[in-house]
């Protein structure tokens, strides 16, 4: 089901664009992409102009933020994306020992096909985590972050190890986002800046969403959730506007449940 947004969700600002023809260049020496995908939205938290620019390179998708999507839906998307010949792995971006199944994937590739020393570039969409993972790979904060999108706006290299050089890249989006189904599940996940969508219109359509799929959910909707967490304007009027950031901050926090929005047999377009 897509949730009609009053005012579309679209964000393609000018460093994107510049970050696009930065990855196209640069590709052209690339050995390895990984792509680090939000694993509660791995269909709409995918940009498929990587995929055309990628082409044959060795690929490996990390499904990042593991610890907030429903695992069995997880799973099933690592056997979806292995059917296309890439490898697949479920990793939480905070976690230094999570992350490791990234550098052991990147070493086999790299020891299964390339002589030498390997190149590898990370990509994905604004706030999927890369430079959360970025900074657990190199165990250091090299790569700047922030729990909002389009904090890396410039390409940087970095060395894995002795035999792997691995670029950071900043987040894009498509130019166009093509569904309000995909916009208000990008707007909820973080991908795009909070003054670029209506928080009370994407909550609804969330909570929308999670009834039609589960009736009996005890989440609450956002009437419920401002008048329990007392965003109470003087004279008793219900301040849902701040109550509509807060609800998306407590999704992202976990606090309802381990929910994916998007599965590979979903029906649904977006």
């Amino acid at each position: 089901m897509n949730s009609k947004l009053e005012r579309p969700v679209q964000w393609y600002p000018g460093h994107m664009a510049k970050g696009m023809r930065r990855i196209r260049e640069y590709l052209r020496s690339i050995d390895i992409v990984v792509e680090v995908v939000d694993a509660r939205i791995v269909r709409s938290g995918r940009n498929p102009l990587l995929d055309d620019l990628a082409g044959t390179r060795t690929r490996l998708v990390a499904l990042d933020r593991n610890d907030l999507a429903d695992p069995a839906t997880t799973q099933h998307w690592v056997r979806q994306l292995s059917l296309r010949g890439w490898t697949a792995v479920a990793v939480d971006g905070r976690n230094a020992r999570s992350v490791a199944r990234i550098a052991a994937a990147i070493r086999r590739s790299r020891g299964e096909k390339i002589a030498g020393i390997a190149r590898a570039m990370i990509v994905g969409i604004p706030n999927s985590g890369k430079s959360s993972i970025v900074n657990a790979l190199l165990r250091r904060a090299a790569a700047k972050t922030e729990a909002r999108a389009g904090v890396t706006k410039h390409v940087t290299w970095f060395r894995l190890d002795g035999n792997v050089e691995l670029m950071d890249t900043p987040g894009i989006l498509p130019t166009r986002i093509p569904s309000a189904g995909a916009q208000w599940k990008l707007a909820v996940c973080g991908a795009v800046p909070a003054e670029r969508y209506d928080a009370q219109e994407v909550a609804t359509a969330f909570h929308r969403w999670l009834l039609a799929r589960a009736p009996r959910s005890t989440v609450p909707d956002l009437h419920a959730f401002a008048a329990a967490r007392g965003f109470v304007r003087r004279g008793g009027e219900r301040d849902y506007h701040n109550a509509a950031h807060s609800y998306i901050r407590a999704f992202n926090e976990g606090a309802f449940g381990r929910i994916s929005l998007e599965a590979p047999d979903d029906t649904e377009a977006a």
